[in-house]
């Protein structure tokens, strides 16, 4: 009994077994949401060509990401000759691992995040960042010149729409003061167009997505760039450079790729959840929708509704050239960040409702 009295155990072993819980429990249900998903993503781009998508495996085509998934596993894995082998199995590990990494501090309720850290908003962004590593390490290691041109347009791509994402989120941040995420969605259940016209309680007129328009559709299409998602598929280019990147890979090490990107795609969703969708908060304040345990349920459905928005890009909208996507990012989402940046921030100081 000592031993369980002792600061080495309340101190540090029991909070890290806990954290080490919500963490398993966190990428269990991530991955198992995951499969419906991508099953979800194909059903969409069916319907939206007037065909059935998925539906033999399981009931309505349901179990069909667990068996493509089992087909991937039981792959023989092949590794070209002239590689760099560890690199070369290194680099899927990388990109899966850093796009899981993100959802430590992602907050899917009122004190529902297994680390609820007051850098949450740069977390993230470092994260982001650090996923290009997988690409370029994956392209360079597979010693052939088509992988390898992919991997630098790719870094090219991602970098690019780094810069319009995080000029989006520094205007939700002049709003609310902190890097918290948990703290940005408690801002937009106070202070918003609702606040300000006497009626605090239509919760959903105080989310940034109204006053921050412009710059929710750039974290949109950025997000679509961010994540090699249609229209803005270059790395993966099949009708251009193979398989892009990836053309070198199989099996196992192609599915850890393909479920970092998808991760990486309800990494988004769920920001654009949090920063201008309210995150967890219902949209009209009066119980029971305000009711704590559906904060969760409210957060899940902003966050598919995003999926849904990102997944008929994919149904309808033609890929751009590789000119077209960086003249976007450089030349037009770039300059209206920054302005909206400067707007935003002039606004609050001239109205004097900067957070304190």
């Amino acid at each position: 009994m000592a031993f369980f009295e002792s600061a080495f155990w309340t101190g540090f072993l029991w909070p890290l077994i806990i954290m080490v819980a919500q963490s398993l429990l966190v990428l269990v249900v991530l991955l198992v949401a995951l499969a419906f998903l991508i099953v979800a993503d194909r059903k969409i781009w069916a319907a939206v060509q007037i065909r059935r998508g998925p539906n033999v495996v399981g009931p309505w085509g349901l179990l069909q990401s667990f068996a493509d998934m089992l087909k991937f596993m039981t792959k023989e894995p092949v590794i070209p000759s002239g590689s760099n082998k560890g690199v070369f199995l290194l680099a899927p590990l990388v990109s899966s691992i850093l796009a899981l990494a993100a959802w430590a501090v992602i907050p899917t309720n009122r004190g529902w995040v297994v680390s609820d850290i007051n850098v949450g908003v740069l977390y993230i962004f470092a994260i982001s960042s650090l996923s290009i590593y997988g690409i370029i390490m994956g392209g360079w290691a597979s010693n052939s010149k088509y992988p390898f041109l992919a991997a630098l347009r790719s870094t090219a791509q991602m970098v690019s729409y780094e810069v319009s994402i995080g000029f989006v989120i520094i205007t939700v941040l002049l709003c609310v003061g902190s890097l918290n995420l948990s703290t940005i969605v408690d801002a937009q259940q106070t202070r918003g167009i609702g606040s300000l016209i006497g009626l605090p309680q239509l919760t959903f007129l105080n989310w940034f997505v109204w006053p921050l328009f412009p710059m929710f559709v750039i974290f949109y299409v950025s997000a679509l760039a961010e994540t090699n998602r249609p229209p803005f598929d270059l790395v993966e280019a099949e009708s251009e450079l193979v398989a892009g990147f990836m053309v070198e890979y199989g099996s196992t090490q192609y599915l850890l790729f393909m479920l970092g990107e998808y991760v990486a795609i309800c990494t988004m969703c769920a920001m654009a959840t949090i920063l201008f969708l309210g995150g967890w908060l219902s949209p009209i304040d009066v119980w029971p929708l305000n009711w704590w345990p559906l904060g969760i349920i409210w957060f899940v459905l902003k966050a598919l509704f995003m999926f849904f928005l990102i997944a008929m890009a994919k149904a309808i909208v033609p890929r751009y050239r590789y000119d077209q996507l960086m003249r976007l990012g450089w030349k037009v989402f770039l300059p209206l960040s920054l302005a909206m940046v400067v707007v935003v921030a002039g606004w609050l100081q001239f109205f004097d409702i900067a957070p304190k």
